[in-house]
């Protein structure tokens, strides 16, 4: 199983939030280049940047970050937040991005990301279904839009999604235990997609109940940065 840490930008700096509320913010690192810089000395080799900047304003903003990232790093990045428009895609990608995450824009126009999926395929074009209570979430998690989690999952997953990064938002940054149930059940139901669990991730022990369920990667958060789980102690996954 891969082991992603987050790094989540906000006015250029690297914070966590508390189920996506951007009142909860807590900077971590004014420079998230330091940050990037830790995880790859600590064996890591992927990195799931999110641009909460972006996710706002409906647009990429911080393409500078991950380009700054991505040429002092080895790091393979996928990245999400703001991605809505062609351009938009256009730059993440110039800016050194492996993958990029849709969710939002999965949501509400479809044709534009299917057009997406048609033209870089489902390895570097990734789902973002993050929901609460089951329901997809839009808009930087601001907005729900009454569709089920799974049988949206599903819907793509027909159009030649591979990768799906789930978050349960009622989960993240709470430092509880991710949704073993939710992840279960999007694997028994669909079961040609690469899951990557998000969301609540707070213990070693979660990252192994995990791996028994399936899934293909564990996104990691506020629980490295709080110290709950330590970069040494991921050293057997890398």
């Amino acid at each position: 199983m891969r082991i992603i840490p987050a790094i989540d930008i906000l006015y250029g700096k690297c914070v966590r939030l508390t189920k996506g509320d951007y009142s909860t913010k807590k900077i971590y690192n004014e420079n998230p280049i330091e940050v990037a810089k830790e995880f790859e000395a600590a064996g890591m080799q992927y990195l799931h940047l999110v641009d909460l900047d972006g996710a706002k304003a409906n647009h990429i903003v911080n393409y500078k970050v991950l380009e700054q990232i991505t040429s002092k790093t080895t790091l393979k990045i996928d990245f999400g937040g703001g991605l809505k428009t062609d351009e938009d895609l256009h730059i993440a990608f110039n800016s050194g991005a492996k993958q990029i995450t849709g969710g939002s824009i999965a949501v509400k126009d479809p044709e534009v990301f299917q057009g997406w999926l048609s033209k870089y395929g489902g390895i570097k074009i990734m789902l973002g279904a993050d929901c609460i209570n089951e329901k997809i979430a839009i808009n930087g998690w601001q907005e729900e839009s009454g569709m089920n989690v799974i049988p949206f999952i599903q819907s793509y997953e027909n159009k030649g999604i591979k990768y799906v990064i789930c978050t349960d938002i009622a989960k993240d940054g709470m430092l509880e235990g991710p949704s073993f149930d939710l992840y279960k059940r999007i694997l028994n139901e669909s079961r040609d997609i690469r899951l990557i669990a998000s969301g609540g991730v707070t213990s070693l022990e979660d990252l192994n109940v995990l791996e028994d369920l399936g899934c293909e990667g564990a996104i990691i958060g506020k629980a490295l940065y709080e110290g709950h789980i330590r970069l040494r102690d991921l050293e057997i996954y890398s």
